[in-house]
């Protein structure tokens, strides 16, 4: 006999008590986890940019007491270096790709079509804002726990930030005595709630290149990064 397929209200339950299992944190009130997962491009009433500005400030707070409690003898210096490291864009990107978050993010078909939903800017931001859906849910401690799981090692051996592509271009470039890289926006399309950029990165003596990003700053780390691969193995 055929196995009867699941309604899309079913999958959609099991899809996010799988995320709750991975994320080792079961929400109370669910429509917080929604919120969370549910970007700005999506137009709905209620989406995460409020829990993200939430989850940024408790991501901070529960950090600096993790590494004010593990590392009795390092000063403020040392200490704001791990910090940094550890709740930076791409640590936290890093962290929402260990939990699938891509795959259960909600947003517009035109941003999943312009590969939004795997941006590390807007896994970052929903990362936040489901540590403040947990801050809402059960509060301080529970957003403690989460985050000390989720980290783990990374609380003891991240010491500094990755370096970004824009960084790592323009150290490349100062080294050579070639200027800073240059950014100009060339292209714009999308409603405002979901812009598609393009941007073009000019650096001297060498031919410029475009990229399109979800946002300005995702596409000038794009071509950054993209320029930076095709020079960094130059003499």
């Amino acid at each position: 006999m055929a196995k009867k397929k699941a309604a899309p209200d079913e999958e959609k339950e099991l899809e996010l008590r799988v995320f709750q299992d991975r994320l080792g944190y079961h929400f109370k009130n669910p429509d917080f986890l929604a919120q969370a997962l549910t970007h700005a491009s999506t137009a709905e009433d209620e989406n995460y940019e409020r829990l993200e500005f939430l989850g940024d400030r408790v991501l901070g707070l529960v950090v600096a007491e993790i590494l004010y409690r593990c590392f009795p003898y390092e000063n403020e210096g040392a200490l704001a270096r791990r910090h940094s490291a550890l709740a930076c864009t791409e640590t936290l990107a890093g962290i929402a790709r260990g939990l699938d978050l891509p795959d259960i993010v909600r947003t517009s078909q035109s941003e999943k079509n312009a590969g939004g939903s795997k941006q590390d800017n807007l896994l970052a931001d929903c990362m936040e804002a489901i540590i403040g859906a947990i801050f809402l849910d059960r509060g301080y401690v529970a957003c403690q726990e989460v985050i000390t799981a989720l980290w783990g090692d990374k609380i003891y051996t991240l010491m500094q930030p990755p370096i970004d592509s824009k960084t790592a271009l323009q150290e490349w470039t100062q080294a050579r005595k070639l200027g800073v890289p240059s950014y100009e926006i060339v292209n714009r399309d999308g409603p405002d709630h979901a812009p598609v950029f393009t941007i073009c990165v000019s650096v001297e003596g060498h031919d410029p290149v475009k990229a399109t990003g979800s946002s300005r700053r995702t596409a000038e780390k794009l071509a950054a990064q993209i320029l930076y691969d095709r020079l960094k193995d130059e003499k």
